[in-house]
């Protein structure tokens, strides 16, 4: 078969959650489809529920090996795919049935290379904590040569998204990366010249319940050695003139999103090191604290769309930059 879509699903340590990942998945009402499993080195019985998907699917591939972390597991399941396009959905997630269809048709209707659609939270028990839409106040088609606004206040998450396979030659996940998604999804975006989007929350991100609180430490300063990885590929590009969506690239991600998750790091001397990266970034890239105030995001001031305690904890950084 040739199939239109490949669904790469890094796996590890899931047992309790891939069967409906999995299931989300064969119940595509688009049947060409792939499925690649990349079992990361689970230690528990995620191997057993994926050798009876495979015994019993043809278009389910199954591949083991050694622990190396989420990026590996996709570069293998990239290297292994054969679809015209590729999906990464991780293996507590799952999808909606119309999902692949309706994103494969865009994507051949607006011959784009990319389509996105919404995603939302939700908990163990399907009951929807929070949605996300995105880029719902623009066109279905989006001509980045025409319009690159989208690069400088788009979230990058790999998992809501298709993307043409050969976007990704000489493009991979960075091993060992705290940020990979940031490292490589904008990069993708400056490969392409055509956006397709679907309104609808297709992607149900599972926000486990009761599970061990994350772990914030020094390797959130990873989201800056992501960046100098996507200005090597912006310099390069078609795109290297516009050059105040690169300076909102670096406001949404490098202050924004940083200091969502700096707020949480609790080590002094890590706060101190990340903050020092913070400030070299800001001074190396001329952004001045008036462009970060009055950073818009579609539209709409962004530091006024937060709560009260988050714009104060934003204004307090700002004064001590």
């Amino acid at each position: 078969m040739i199939y239109k879509v490949s669904v790469i699903v890094p796996v590890y340590n899931v047992e309790h959650y891939l069967r409906k990942c999995l299931d989300s998945l064969i119940n595509q009402t688009l049947k060409e489809i792939e499925i690649i499993i990349v079992n990361d080195g689970s230690t528990d019985n995620s191997q057993i529920i994926i050798d009876e998907y495979y015994l019993k699917y043809d278009n389910v591939k199954s591949i083991i090996q050694k622990n190396q972390g989420l990026s590996e597991a996709r570069n293998t399941g990239i290297l292994n795919a054969s679809g015209e396009f590729l999906a990464f959905v991780d293996s507590d997630d799952w999808i909606d049935k119309e999902m692949m269809d309706e994103m494969y048709n865009l994507a051949k209707k607006h011959s784009a290379e990319i389509v996105i659609c919404s995603l939302q939270n939700i908990d163990n028990h399907g009951k929807l904590l929070k949605k996300l839409p995105e880029l719902h106040q623009l066109t279905e088609k989006i001509d980045l040569t025409q319009d690159f606004m989208i690069f400088g206040e788009m979230s990058c998450f790999a998992c809501n998204k298709i993307f043409k396979r050969e976007l990704f030659e000489n493009i991979s996940f960075p091993k060992n990366m705290h940020f990979e998604d940031i490292a490589t999804i904008p990069r993708l975006f400056l490969k392409a010249k055509t956006i397709a989007k679907t309104n609808k929350f297709y992607y149900q991100y599972l926000i486990r319940t009761g599970s061990i609180t994350r772990n914030y430490t020094i390797k959130g300063i990873h989201m800056f050695d992501a960046i100098e990885i996507v200005k090597l590929d912006f310099n390069k590009s078609c795109y290297n003139k516009n050059i105040q969506d690169w300076n909102k690239f670096i406001i949404f991600q490098g202050f924004y999103c940083f200091l969502a998750y700096y707020a949480y790091v609790k080590d002094i001397t890590s706060r101190r090191q990340m903050f020092s990266r913070l400030k070299s970034i800001l001074k190396n890239e001329k952004i001045s604290r008036k462009e970060i105030l009055f950073y818009n995001r579609f539209g709409k001031n962004y530091l006024s769309t937060l709560s009260i305690k988050k714009i104060v904890f934003y204004i307090l950084q700002l004064i001590k930059l």
